[in-house]
């Protein structure tokens, strides 16, 4: 099987896309060949009679252009809401078959697959899906985005039980930290990590300053996948 992660945070706009680029240039510099896929988008942006979604731009950049845009994002939406409410705003719906079968491009051509959710682990992706079970179908472990800022511990505690009660077949690979701006009076970024790996069985993987370009911390993601990913 190919190995991969499904990439999802704590609520959305913690960063879900920037962190998802980070490991896709971690990857292609290791020599992998990664392919990147985000089932459905919404906040996108028309041009002329094409709708593009920017984060999946970016993150199909960062993985070397792999495959072509309509197959990295097949589905885009523009009002910024819930993907089922932004399609009902155009008068279409979330094609729930192809939310699964686009994968399965990436599954035949790849070393690994980094999927992308919309908003939180409960956030929907279809009148019938959220990214819990679309990732216990896909079969890929978890890894949580949360911003680190003061109240990320509850946040991120929160969206780890979640996903133990709801989907615990799903191995949880660890949680990103992610700063989104500076602070400097936000104490708490300095020891968030270290409360939440004290308050749980899931690692803390990497903490992502602000406005980072690429990881720095020694994690082989490659290995980390393929030792979780299952059928």
């Amino acid at each position: 099987m190919t190995p991969g992660f499904y990439i999802t945070g704590t609520n959305t706009g913690v960063g879900k896309s920037h962190v998802t680029r980070l490991i896709a240039r971690a990857l292609v510099k290791a020599g992998h060949k990664v392919g990147v896929y985000k089932p459905v988008a919404t906040d996108c942006k028309r041009d002329g009679n094409d709708v593009v979604a920017p984060d999946a731009l970016k993150l199909w950049e960062a993985a070397g252009r792999p495959g072509t845009l309509e197959e990295v994002c097949p589905q885009r939406f523009v009002a910024p809401m819930a993907p089922p409410t932004s399609a009902r705003l155009e008068g279409r719906e979330v094609d729930c078959q192809l939310l699964r079968t686009g994968l399965n491009v990436w599954r035949e051509r790849s070393d690994i697959v980094l999927v992308e959710g919309a908003g939180g682990l409960l956030s929907p992706m279809s009148d019938k899906d959220d990214n819990s079970n679309l990732a216990a179908e896909f079969g890929f472990p978890l890894v949580v985005v949360a911003v680190n800022e003061l109240g990320t511990i509850n946040a991120t505690l929160l969206t780890l039980l979640a996903a133990k009660t709801l989907i615990p077949q799903v191995p949880i690979a660890g949680v990103v930290l992610n700063r989104l701006a500076l602070f400097p009076d936000d104490e708490s970024t300095k020891t968030n990590a270290e409360e939440i790996a004290c308050r749980t069985d899931v690692p803390v993987l990497t903490c992502v300053n602000y406005q980072q370009q690429d990881l720095r911390d020694d994690v082989d993601w490659f290995a980390l996948a393929s030792s979780l990913s299952k059928d």
